[in-house]
C-alpha cells in the first residue's frame, strides 16, 4: 500500500510539472507574439522593425560585450579608463601581497607619452623606507596645516559613493596618514568615523553648507570646520571629467539621509550649478578665499581644470597687488583624464586639459611669478600606479589625490556602472544588498596597504634615482617618450622659466 501511495504521488508531481511546463511555454510564445507585433509596428527602429524579436540580441550583447571583453579577449594594456595591468597593480597592492613579475615587462616603453627615470649611477647604499618630510600649507592661516603624506584620496561626494565605501575610506586613510577630501557631497558622519584628516570641499551649490538662496551660510560653515579633523577648506571651480558643469548626483542616489546632508529633495536629481553664483571673476574668487580663512582660521584654496593658464598669471599679479598672504594656500589642479559618477560623454572627452599639460603649466606659471612656495600645488587625475605618482612629483606637485585607485582598493571592477546605483561591489549604490558585499573592516585595511604600498614604491624609484625621498624628485629625474620612439627628459621638454627649487 505504501509503494502504491508514493507511485500515486509521484504521478500527481509530474502531472502538475508537465502543467506548469505546458503554461510556461504557452506564456512564453504569447510573449514573443506580443513582442512580434509590438516590435513590426513600432517606427523608432529599424533593426526590430525588420527583425522583430530576435533584434532584441544585438542589444543584449551589446550590454554583454564591455563585460566579455575585460574578462576574456582584452590584452593586458588595452582597456580604458584602467587596464587589466594597472587594475592588477592596485589590487595586490591593497591586499598587501607580493607584487613583483617575472620574465618581462608587458609595459610598451617606446610608446608615445611613457614616463620613465633616470636612475642615478651610484644611489646611497638602501637604508630602508624613508618617510617623507612635512610639508606646510597656509602659513597665514591661524591653523596651518602640516602633512607629509604625499598620496592622498581625492574628493568623493558622500551620495556618490556609499556609507559603507565613505566609512572603509575614512578608516583606512587614518591609519595610513592620509588626508581625505569631502567632495562637494557635505561633511558626513561617515567621513569623520575613522578619524583621519579632512579636506572640507565647497561645490557650487554649496551642499552641507547653503542658506535658501543657495550661498554660503558662514554659521553652517563654522560648525563644519569646528571639527578638528577638518584641517582645510577647498572651493570646487570645476572638475576634469566635466568643466563647465556643475555635480551630478541621480535621484535614485539621493536618499533621505543625503539629502538631510545636502539641503536638497529626496529622490529628485542634483545638478550644481555651472559655477558658483557669487564667484565670478579673480577678484570675487579672492575674496571668497580671504573671507573663508578669516572666517575658519583653516588652509583655504580652489580645485580647478585648466583650460588655459593666462587666468592663472592674472590671478599671480592680483596677489602681488594685495599682499603674499592673500594667495590662495593651495590649488588643486584636476587634469580633464579625470573620473566621476555621472559626467556627459562630450565634456568627459573632449574639453580641458590633460594632468600633463596642466600639471607643467600651472607650475611654471607659479615658479615665474614667484609664488610656487607660499601656494601648495595638488594634481589630480589618473594617478594610481608609483610611477605615475612619481612623475607628478618630478613635474612640481606637492601632494597628488587619487580617487579611482581608492575605488579600485577597495573594490571596484570597472563595471562602469557607476550613474546607475548598481554597482555590483556596493562602492557607489545605495542598495543595501549590493552594499553588503563591501565589509568596512576588510576594506579599510586594503585602503592602508595600498597608500602605503603605493608610497613605499614611490621612495623606491626616488633611492634608484639618488634622492632621499620622493619630494626631491625634479623633472631631469623622469624622462618622456616622443612621437619618434626616443625619450626626452622633463627638463628640457618642459623646462623651467627660472632656476630650479633646491633638493
Amino acid at each position: 500500500m505504501e509503494h502504491v501511495g508514493f507511485a500515486h504521488w509521484l504521478v500527481v508531481v509530474v502531472e502538475v510539472a508537465a502543467a506548469a511546463m505546458l503554461l510556461a511555454m504557452a506564456l512564453l510564445v504569447m510573449v514573443i507574439a506580443v513582442t512580434w507585433v509590438v516590435d513590426r509596428n513600432q517606427t523608432a527602429n529599424a533593426v526590430l522593425r525588420n527583425y522583430p524579436v530576435i533584434g532584441h540580441f544585438r542589444y543584449g550583447f551589446l550590454k554583454l560585450g564591455e563585460f566579455f571583453r575585460q574578462y576574456l579577449f582584452a590584452m593586458d594594456r588595452e582597456e580604458m579608463p584602467f587596464n587589466r595591468a594597472e587594475r592588477t597593480w592596485v589590487y595586490r597592492a591593497a591586499k598587501n601581497v607580493e607584487n613583483t613579475v617575472a620574465f618581462g615587462s608587458t609595459r610598451d616603453l617606446r610608446a608615445e607619452g611613457v614616463p620613465f627615470f633616470v636612475n642615478a649611477p651610484f644611489p646611497e647604499l638602501d637604508v630602508g623606507h624613508v618617510e617623507p618630510r612635512p610639508t606646510t600649507i597656509g602659513p597665514y592661516a591661524r591653523e596651518p596645516y602640516s602633512h607629509a603624506a604625499f598620496f592622498n584620496i581625492s574628493a568623493m561626494s558622500f551620495g556618490a559613493l556609499s556609507a559603507p565605501a565613505v566609512s572603509a575610506l575614512s578608516r583606512g586613510a587614518a591609519k595610513a596618514g592620509i588626508w581625505m577630501d569631502t567632495g562637494e557631497g557635505g561633511l558626513a558622519p561617515y567621513h569623520l568615523e575613522g578619524g583621519c584628516d579632512i579636506i572640507f570641499e565647497i561645490g557650487t551649490a554649496k551642499y552641507g553648507v547653503r542658506n535658501a538662496q543657495g550661498l554660503l551660510d558662514d554659521q553652517r560653515l563654522l560648525e563644519v570646520c569646528a571639527h578638528k579633523q577638518v584641517k582645510m577648506v577647498s572651493i570646487k571651480l570645476g572638475q576634469g571629467a566635466k568643466p563647465g558643469l556643475g555635480g551630478l548626483l541621480p535621484g535614485s542616489k539621493v536618499t533621505p539621509e543625503i539629502a538631510a546632508i545636502r539641503g536638497i529633495p529626496v529622490g529628485q536629481d542634483s545638478q550644481s550649478p555651472n559655477r558658483h553664483i557669487d564667484i565670478g571673476s579673480i577678484a570675487q574668487l579672492m575674496d571668497a578665499i580671504t573671507h573663508i580663512r578669516d572666517l575658519t582660521g583653516k588652509p583655504v584654496g580652489f580645485k580647478a581644470v585648466l583650460g588655459d593658464v593666462d587666468w592663472i598669471r592674472d590671478l599671480c599679479d592680483e596677489i602681488w597687488k594685495r599682499g603674499i598672504e592673500s594667495a590662495p594656500d593651495f590649488i588643486i589642479v584636476d587634469g580633464s583624464e579625470g573620473g566621476t559618477g555621472a559626467a556627459p560623454q562630450t565634456l568627459m572627452e573632449g574639453v580641458g586639459l590633460p594632468l600633463h599639460e596642466s600639471l607643467p603649466a600651472l607650475v611654471d606659471v607659479l615658479l615665474a611669478k614667484q609664488l610656487r612656495e607660499r601656494i601648495k600645488v595638488v594634481c589630480s587625475g589618473k594617478c594610481i600606479t608609483a610611477y605615475d605618482v612619481a612623475w607628478a612629483l618630478s613635474m612640481g606637485a606637492d601632494f597628488v589625490n587619487s580617487a579611482r585607485g581608492f575605488m579600485l582598493a577597495l573594490g571596484c571592477i570597472q563595471s562602469l556602472q557607476c550613474n546607475r546605483n548598481t554597482c555590483p561591489t556596493g562602492i557607489t549604490t545605495h542598495n543595501r544588498r549590493l552594499q553588503r558585499g563591501l565589509v568596512v573592516g576588510d576594506k579599510s585595511e586594503r585602503v592602508y596597504h595600498y597608500a602605503t604600498n603605493l608610497m613605499r614604491e614611490v621612495g623606491t624609484i626616488a633611492h634608484s634615482c639618488g634622492v632621499k625621498e620622493p619630494r626631491q624628485l625634479r623633472r631631469q629625474h623622469c624622462r618622456v617618450v616622443g612621437d619618434d620612439g626616443l625619450s626626452i627628459s622633463l627638463a628640457k621638454q618642459h623646462p623651467y622659466p627660472v632656476p630650479p627649487p633646491a633638493s
